[in-house]
């Protein structure tokens, strides 16, 4: 289902239809009105009504559209503007019933010897894989920038899970036949129990009438708190050591369950995102009833997208992959229509800092770089190129820009690769590496890289010098 704009009388609201057909006028520049489905194309018809208006006749691919109609989707920057919007008033409620049922804080009178901390309403519109709205989420936020360490806060330092720990258990679940299930804990960083005496204001919007100089004292963290993190992930893994989960001696945030001689539950958590699997589903079933009962959750079912990877299971193979964010990395860079190469880098040409290319914009190159090390999440026949296009975000020339853009040029025509993991492969562990000889050009060091498969995909690889 696609979400597209039609004009309402103080402005325009989502509504869903299933294609558009586009009008324009002087007075109306931006009407939606269902039609009849087309394949790809929408007619977009000039307004005859208009005798000044000579907008000629012309197709408009649908992608172009539902690009403008996303543009329409606003997130409100402060909550004058929230206000003016039952859903977002909505989204803010339900973020203050969170917090009160959490108990995570109490109004108090405001201390003469404490700083008290503000808050700001962020507002965001979460969307689906196929870019309709998911959710209006209204988040309340502490201004952490002016907390004071020592005082404030203490230590800030929360583990999450390593890509690699992801794709191990992802490639045992293919190799077991076991399914990958997902949860979601709701404002996680709610149960974080605070150590250090911390006050913040009432939130923009809803002070209490006749209570205007009272604050809130906090009992458990906010998002924005520098110690949030921490404190979240202190109660997680109390809770877990207290359920008879044994935690990984090499990975803080993987956590395993056994009972009796085979059975097995394992789970990993990346901040407020659960993934868990195992071989017998009376325990599967447990945990995730325990967590409902413990946190306010959202189950996902089956795993199907985490991290910006998407993961596909079936009942012979489980595989990942970033197709989406690499199409969107085309978008970005104006290379949709671009003519695809075979492999990343021209295996002649050597990258060096002094090339005489002249300078290329090198807030652009960063995001690019930045953009392809993601990508090697699931793709690590870019991992070389991107580390080594990596070495110049300081000062990069023309002839980087150049090979950087060669390595989206590949990924346009790899848009479907990712990792295959299959089932029911014998468990064997592989690895390989290599190097070369001095061949930095810049500093004559060696550049180095491994890859790591167990069972039938690889799960672990880098490239560095």
């Amino acid at each position: 289902m696609t979400y597209v704009p039609k004009q309402a009388e103080n402005g325009f609201e989502v509504t869903p239809h299933e294609l558009t057909e586009v009008e324009r006028s002087p007075s109306s520049p931006c009407i939606f009105t269902q039609a009849e489905e087309q394949e790809n194309v929408i007619h977009e018809h000039a307004d005859t009504s208009q005798p000044d208006d000579h907008t000629p006749l012309k197709w408009r691919n649908i992608n172009d559209i539902l690009a403008q109609c996303n543009l329409c989707i606003v997130e409100p920057e402060k909550y004058e503007e929230a206000a003016q919007d039952k859903v977002w008033i909505k989204a803010m409620e339900e973020e203050l019933s969170i917090i009160e049922k959490n108990k995570t804080w109490e109004l108090v009178d405001r201390p003469s010897d404490k700083q008290v901390i503000g808050v700001k309403w962020v507002f965001k519109t979460k969307l689906n894989l196929d870019g309709s709205v998911q959710k209006n989420k209204a988040r309340l936020v502490a201004k952490g920038y002016v907390q004071k360490p020592g005082i404030d806060y203490n230590e800030t330092f929360a583990p999450v899970a390593r890509l690699d720990t992801i794709r191990t258990l992802i490639a045992l679940a293919a190799q077991r036949s076991w399914k990958l299930f997902q949860l979601d804990v709701k404002s996680a960083f709610l149960n974080g129990i605070l150590q250090e005496e911390v006050y913040v204001d009432q939130p923009e919007g809803f002070v209490i009438n006749g209570k205007e100089d009272k604050v809130y004292k906090l009992y458990k963290a906010l998002y924005g708190l520098k110690q949030a993190p921490r404190a979240w992930y202190g109660e997680i893994d109390s809770y877990f050591a207290k359920c008879g989960f044994e935690k990984s001696l090499s990975e803080a945030t993987l956590y395993t369950k056994t009972r009796g001689e085979h059975d097995i539950l394992i789970v990993s958590i990346y901040v407020d995102d659960i993934v868990y699997t195992g071989n017998n589903q009376e325990m599967l079933d447990e945990f995730k009833e325990d967590m409902k009962e413990k946190y306010e959750m959202s189950d996902l079912g089956l795993l199907h997208h985490f991290l910006g990877m998407g993961v596909i299971q079936t009942d012979s193979s489980i595989f990942i992959h970033q197709k989406k964010y690499a199409s969107a990395l085309l978008d970005k860079f104006g290379l949709k229509e671009c003519k695809s190469v075979s492999i990343p880098l021209v295996a002649t040409e050597k990258l060096s800092k002094e090339d005489g290319s002249g300078a290329a914009d090198e807030e652009q190159y960063r995001k690019l770089v930045g953009s392809l090390l993601y990508l090697t999440a699931t793709r690590p026949d870019v991992m070389y190129a991107a580390s080594l296009l990596a070495r110049y975000m300081h000062g990069p020339s023309n002839k980087h820009y150049g090979a950087a853009k060669r390595v989206l040029r590949y990924v346009k025509g790899t848009l479907d690769y990712g990792l295959h993991y299959m089932k029911g492969k014998k468990a064997v562990l592989v690895g390989f590496c290599d190097s070369d000889w001095g061949g930095s050009v810049d500093d004559s060091k060696s550049t180095s890289g491994y890859a790591f498969s167990f069972w039938s995909g690889v799960f672990s690889w880098a490239s560095v010098k």
